[in-house]
């Protein structure tokens, strides 16, 4: 399904501070080179007190945002909990989630950040050099940067900036709710990632792919922990 990148996951912190590093510099920034009519949402979820990593992903239409497919897994959280490197804990699961899919998507957008990350490196970067797709990355809070504040309205944006560099763009999705931090994963350009989202995000907060990724991990995780 797939030919990006290749590494081991099982390595040191400090291995892992490195591929970052490494990978932040494949990452391609670029306009959508192909229309999209699939766009997957993925997300993950640790149950409490199982050791586990729950991950799932959404396969929608990209025009009716409709759900076509989706596609979950569980298997042993492998790598410990270290901040900066959270890609390393979650990535494996949500690749697998994705691979298992029954159609590629022609767009992903993950939970997480792309360069909005103190390396460049988040998990939406992360799981776009893997897979090699067109991915962006979503997130609900600020991992790195500085913005001026954003309008209240839908549509309303600034960007997000670490220095002098931009590393993606705080964007209103619905007026007088909290933005969502927007920020290239790979094979997309920032103008395009802003875009994709706001269409996907029509009635909530989140869009609606990784909206539907989220209640699904939601839901399986409650059950895994009650069971």
């Amino acid at each position: 399904m797939d030919g990006g990148v290749r590494h081991r996951w099982d390595v040191a912190p400090r291995e892992a501070v490195a591929l970052q590093r490494e990978l932040a510099r494949q990452v391609r920034v670029e306009p959508l080179r192909r229309p999209v009519r699939l766009v997957a949402g993925a997300d993950c979820a640790f149950p409490r007190g199982t050791g586990r990593i729950v991950a799932a992903a959404v396969l929608c239409d990209a025009r009716t945002l409709e759900v076509i497919a989706s596609a979950h897994l569980a298997r042993p959280c492998e790598f410990p909990y270290v901040p900066g490197l959270l890609s390393f804990r979650e990535a494996p699961a949500l690749i697998e989630a994705v691979r298992a899919l029954p159609s590629r998507p022609d767009l992903l957008m993950c939970d997480g950040q792309g360069p909005a990350h103190p390396r460049r490196l988040g998990l939406a970067s992360h799981v776009g050099l893997w897979l090699d797709l067109p991915t962006i990355g979503v997130a609900k809070s600020r991992l790195c940067g500085r913005h001026r504040p954003v309008g209240q309205t839908r549509r309303c944006q600034v960007r997000l900036r670490d220095g002098h560099e931009l590393i993606g763009a705080v964007v209103r999705t619905r007026t007088a709710v909290k933005p969502v931090y927007v920020s290239v994963g790979h094979r997309i350009d920032l103008a395009g990632a802003v875009h994709w989202v706001l269409r996907c995000a029509r009635r909530y907060r989140l869009p609606e792919p990784t909206r539907q990724a989220d209640l699904m991990v939601r839901a399986l995780s409650r059950r895994r922990a009650e069971g």
